[in-house]
């Protein structure tokens, strides 16, 4: 079949069942094939191929609501509606997003970019087609790793309780990004083993049902069956929460699947419908993929499984070189801690879990769970290293205020992912955090512009006694660990190419400061840069010094506009009543779209040549 002829996925109800399985192969196939030539999630679209096929031959999409938690499982459904030919363009540039998105079809009923949110959206859904009096289904597929959350929790409670009727597709692959942690993961290992017992009543059924004798014995054990599914069963998570429970059933046998589709779909009340899946599936190198290297992956070779991009000599990613600080820093010191919220391999923290597993935690898809612990931990005379996606980092915006910030406690939270991050898009892009943590009492907030800042600022926030953030880009940056540390004093910038004759003065900071700066000095430029290492504290004694010389200012970032480093700038302008002359490059009040960082960059023009355009300006205007 020509997967890009698809426009709906009406014609799969005309499919038999070998077409079906057929067409699942060619998905698998077209995902490896084009994930490869343009980076993606890899192992999670290839594990739900058969499942989303049976859910869009039961039930009738736009109408049903089918949506994918989280929402980079949805790559067969993009094909199956109608999306595959524009592949080529997937994470591109004004091409299709690698979440659902509601501005590209009828049939993406939600989006979202973050776990757990599926099943609050789903009830909703339910609620309002019944104060519609309209008919349609409701199918939420939500992955293990997103039912630890706190909000599936909530949800789920809620479903119990008010017994809407909804479609819980419950996708247990025993993974998140990488294997999953919590008492959940056994819970749900109960419910795996269920299925020896399922399995044996479907063998025993066509045995005995072969005359009336057999079909009286076969009753007599349905009725046991029956008794040890309610005490064993449904005394499990699920029946706590008052849902009932169809499973588990193989998620890769499509028979099986429409068969429980349809039994789900008759009835009047919350079903969960437990679906075995292989993350993965059909692709060796993601099969065998423990760790989540396979989870999101940029362009490699479908042939060996090599990556394509590499490392230039001597660099290392952000992620890395803080762990690797954080590493260096806890054989020094005892009481230094590890916590990630399910991010141990994004994070790069893989060879501190190894080294100190008695100092390391996994906290989970839990991101406010983990904020609050470390606050704890903290309280008790550890000194927690908080290592957390910036975009994640919102979801727990309340802890770090009431549970950290609140009683001043010295929690060292790694921004991992700050700034913009490209291709992922809008849900993933960290350009938030600023203006979210600058508000905050006791909070200390930095960024380094190299790594060996960047080493220097983990050393500094291990030796005081206060909340302290430090961001970083995704990307690599040139690495020498360091011999030994320097403090640096807190809130402390530093200017460069500083002369009595500069023409105007840059404000900027991260791994801007020294592309502006090489820019500069390779063009014998007279412009004064200023590294803005600290968004907080101010260097107040160089924003004096910066008043006084009544030049022209540009504070040039790439987060947003909005509470960031020159919305600061500003404030404390107006505080001490100086004037300065002040041009702002930064986002704008607009989420920003998926992209190569130079395109979107472009794009909202905070380019480097947009900023060089401006400070053109000012030189000619001196001349």
């Amino acid at each position: 079949m020509d997967l890009t002829k698809i426009e709906n996925p009406a014609f799969l109800k005309k499919c038999s069942l070998a077409e079906l399985k057929s067409l699942s192969t060619e998905i698998r196939n077209f995902l490896i094939q084009n994930v490869a030539r343009t980076g993606g999630h890899l192992s999670s679209n290839l594990g739900v191929v058969e499942l989303t096929i049976a859910l869009h031959t039961v039930f009738d999409s736009p109408k049903d609501k089918i949506f994918f938690d989280v929402g980079h499982q949805c790559y067969t459904h993009k094909i199956l509606t109608g999306r595959a030919k524009d592949f080529s363009t997937l994470r591109q540039y004004g091409g299709i997003s690698g979440f659902q998105k509601r501005s590209e079809s009828v049939h993406d009923v939600w989006e979202a970019g973050h776990s757990s949110t599926s099943l609050s959206a789903a009830l909703a859904m339910a609620v309002s087609r019944d104060l519609n009096n309209e008919n349609y289904h409701v199918i939420p597929v939500i992955g293990d790793g997103a039912l630890g959350g706190g909000m599936s929790l909530e949800a789920l409670n809620q479903i119990g309780s008010m017994q809407k009727k909804m479609i819980i597709i419950f996708n247990d692959n025993n993974m998140s990004i990488s294997q999953n942690v919590g008492a959940l993961t056994y819970a749900f290992a109960n419910l795996r083993s269920s299925k020896i017992y399922t399995t044996t009543k479907n063998d025993v059924k066509k045995i005995l049902n072969r005359n009336n004798a057999g079909k009286v014995a076969y009753d007599m054990m349905n009725a046991v069956k029956e008794t040890v599914k309610k005490n064993v069963v449904e005394s499990s998570i699920f029946g706590e929460f008052n849902l009932e429970y169809l499973g588990p059933v193989n998620g890769h046998d499509i028979q099986a699947l429409i068969r429980t589709l349809e039994a789900a779909k008759s009835k009047d009340k919350p079903v969960v419908v437990h679906v075995m899946t292989k993350k993965g599936k059909g692709y060796k190198p993601c099969e065998e993929d423990k760790e989540g290297v396979w989870h999101g992956v940029g362009p490699f070779d479908p042939m060996n499984g090599r990556m394509l991009s590499t490392l230039p000599r001597g660099h290392l990613s952000w992620s890395s070189v803080m762990s690797e600080t954080v590493l260096n820093l806890a054989k020094e010191n005892e009481n230094i801690v590890a916590i990630t919220p399910a991010m141990i391999q994004g994070s790069k923290l893989e060879k501190f879990f190894t080294a100190f597993p008695d100092r390391s935690f996994d906290c989970g898809i839990a991101e406010e769970h983990a904020t609050t612990f470390a606050a704890g931990l903290a309280l008790e005379g550890k000194r927690p290293f908080l290592s957390i996606y910036s975009s994640f980092l919102q979801r727990a915006y309340d802890q770090i205020n009431h549970d950290i910030a609140r009683m001043d406690l010295p929690v060292v939270i790694g921004i991992d992912r700050a700034g913009l991050v490209g291709e992922d898009g809008d849900t993933h892009h960290g350009v938030f955090d600023i203006s979210m943590l600058r508000s905050l009492p006791n909070m200390i907030l930095a960024q380094p512009k190299d790594a060996k800042e960047a080493q220097n600022l983990l050393y500094t926030a291990f030796m005081q006694d206060h909340p302290f953030a430090i961001r970083y880009p995704r990307g690599s940056i040139f690495y020498n660990t360091l011999i030994e540390y320097t403090p640096i004093e807190i809130g402390s910038w530093v200017a460069y190419n500083e002369t009595d004759s500069n023409k105007c003065i840059v404000i900027s900071y991260g791994v801007d400061v020294d592309r502006i700066l090489s820019k500069v000095i390779t063009n014998k430029m007279d412009v004064c840069i200023v590294n803005a290492r600290f968004f907080k504290p101010l260097d107040e004694n160089m924003l004096l010094k910066i008043a006084q010389r009544h030049l022209p200012i540009i504070i040039y970032e790439t987060d947003m506009l909005a509470g960031g480093l020159s919305s600061a700038i500003l404030e404390w302008c107006c505080d001490q009543e100086c004037s300065m002359k002040i041009k702002r490059i930064g986002i704008k009040d607009k989420y920003v779209s998926h992209g190569s960082l130079l395109q979107i960059k472009k794009e909202n023009k905070i380019d480097i040549n947009t900023l060089f355009d401006e400070i053109s300006i000012y030189l000619k205007e001196k001349e």
